[in-house]
This record gives C-alpha cells, structure tokens and sequence, in this order.
C-alpha cells in the first residue's frame, strides 16, 4: 500500500534539506508525541547513511516498536528510510525539487507492505479505507510542509 503527497515550500532547497536532516528535532518531536525514541547508531551526528533508531509508541491499544535507519542519502536531493516492525516494513522517502531559488517542492512517499499473514490482513483492511487514509497522510504532509516553512522564516 502506497501514500504520497507534494507540497510547495517557500523556502530554498538546500535550506530545507537542512531542516529535514534535523534528526535531533524530530525525535524531540516524537517524544512530545508520546513516542519513545532511541538512536542506536554509533555514527556522528552529521546525517550520514546508516544512522538508526529505535522507536515504541501506543497504537490501536498496543505497544508497537519500529526500527528506523536511513537507507540513502543524496544531499540535498533525497533522502529515504526503511521502517521495520515485527508484522510490517515501510519504505519512506522525500524528495526536494528546486522550483526556483526560493521555492521547493517536497514529495513524500510512503509504501508499506506487510511480513505476515495477519500483517497482510490489515492492510487489505485499510485498503477499504485508504481515500480517508489518504486524505488524513496528506493533511499531515502539508501541516508538517507549513511548519518547515515556519521554522525557516523564524531563522532569518
């Protein structure tokens, strides 16, 4: 199953990708969120391919746990992650195409498939539902679109 979604960000590209390469901001993020999160890479903290985190966070009324890492790195091009649990992988990837020289455009994609036989039938399950699945996955690109765009304004 797929999600995907571009937004405009009136900002340059290469400011952008520095935003998103913010790996310390967002697990301050997720942990407001409720998500414990736990970088398990002995890298340095330049975004390098390799780097990885545990994360575990309630849903559905159950804890879940996902391995995160990043898979490919093309600065300031592309950036993309493999997510794993026990039942389902995810592949995660942004793309920033310059516009103009102050303006970017950020596609998001998110293709989830599952490892198990019950894994599977979950997402046969949301794939009844994926319009509305969709239609929230592509408020919260565009919410998080503004919110760069926001950090990018109080910058200057």
């Amino acid at each position: 199953m797929k999600f995907s979604s571009r937004e405009d960000i009136e900002a340059p590209q290469e400011r952008v990708f520095e935003l998103l390469c913010d790996f310390e901001a967002a697990e301050r993020s997720a942990t407001r969120r409720g998500v414990d999160v736990r970088r398990t890479d002995a890298l340095p903290d330049d975004p390098a391919v390799g780097m990885s985190w545990d994360a575990a966070f309630w849903m559905r009324g159950r804890k879940r746990k996902l391995d995160l890492q990043l898979a490919e790195l093309d600065h300031p091009n592309a950036m993309t992650f493999n997510a794993s649990s026990s039942n389902i992988f995810g592949v995660f990837s942004i793309e920033l195409v310059p516009l103009s020289r102050k303006r970017t455009r950020m596609a998001v994609a998110l293709e989830v498939s599952p490892k198990t036989l019950s894994a599977r039938l979950l997402i046969q399950s949301l794939r009844v539902a994926k319009s509305s699945l969709t239609k929230r996955y592509k408020l919260r690109i565009a919410e998080y679109a503004r919110q760069l765009e926001k950090s990018l304004l109080e910058a200057t």
